[in-house]
């Protein structure tokens, strides 16, 4: 469980969030969508402890996030940005490896070299893994950082519904952290992602929260929306709470209206 308590980010005399609270269980996908500058992307910062809050709580479990040693954080909590710079060139599997990092010191062990693997393999890198990172393009790229975020807190289903010994109060569960990461992918890997972020929630132990901005696949993959607006919750639940004409005209400005396959349940927006 992940809860943020009254949280505020303030750079000058702004408050990019402004008094957010809300909470966020395991086994769900939880999208936060909104127009540009709500502060969606900010606020995932702060539930990372990528920024300091300028006031509010988060707790993993029943402890602050503050109070984490970053080693022990990064053995559970896994961030992918929307822009991810790689300054020199290093081959893909070693690149896949690095987020194995916080598991060990020296060289990676067979359980590091194993995941890695699977993670390459879980993306479809196939002959990728051979390459320079800096020979692939801008949606290759990414798939590879996607291997190497899920590979940090990677483990198999016997270890996740055992916690190593020894783990800080509160990092039993495993945080993922996505800030717009469909950006460089084609339609096809953006639903890709989406259904293996769903192979990913179904283990009951991750908690996953990210930012995207295409409502059409949030509508499609969130079990939970959140929507921002000027740095606050303009409506939190599920599509049908969230995805409402009223939300979207204050948010967005645009009149959309929620279909809904009645064979499938699948609902998607239309615009006019």
């Amino acid at each position: 469980m992940l809860t943020a308590a009254n949280l505020v980010f303030r750079v000058g005399e702004r408050n990019l969030v402004d008094n957010v609270s809300a909470t966020f269980e395991p086994g769900k996908i939880h999208l936060i969508i909104g127009p540009n500058g709500a502060g969606k992307s900010t606020l995932v910062k702060l539930l990372a402890r990528l920024l300091p809050p300028t006031s509010g709580t988060i707790t993993y479990g029943p402890a602050d996030v503050s109070k984490f040693k970053d080693r022990e954080l990064a053995r559970h909590r896994a961030v992918l940005s929307q822009a991810v710079e790689v300054a020199f060139s290093m081959p893909v599997e070693e690149l896949v490896m690095m987020g194995r990092y916080p598991h060990f010191t020296g060289r990676p062990g067979p359980q590091d070299e194993k995941i890695a693997q699977e993670m390459a393999r879980f993306f479809d890198l196939g002959e990728m893994v051979n390459r320079d990172y800096g020979t692939l393009s801008g949606g290759e790229k990414q798939r590879v950082h996607f291997a190497r975020v899920l590979a940090q807190i990677w483990r198999s289903e016997k270890a996740s519904a055992n916690p190593p010994t020894g783990s800080t109060p509160g990092i039993a569960n495993r945080y993922l952290f996505l800030d717009e990461p469909l950006t460089f992918l084609d339609i096809g890997h953006q639903i890709d992602f989406m259904k293996k972020l769903r192979q990913l929630a179904d283990q009951p132990d991750v908690v996953i929260v990210g930012v995207v901005h295409d409502l059409n696949l949030a509508a499609k993959f969130a079990d939970r929306l959140m929507l921002m607006h000027r740095g606050r919750v303009l409506a939190d639940g599920n599509i049908h709470e969230v995805l409402t004409a009223e939300n979207l005209d204050l948010a967005f400005g645009v009149k959309p209206v929620l279909l809904t396959n009645t064979s499938t349940g699948e609902s998607h927006l239309a615009f006019e």
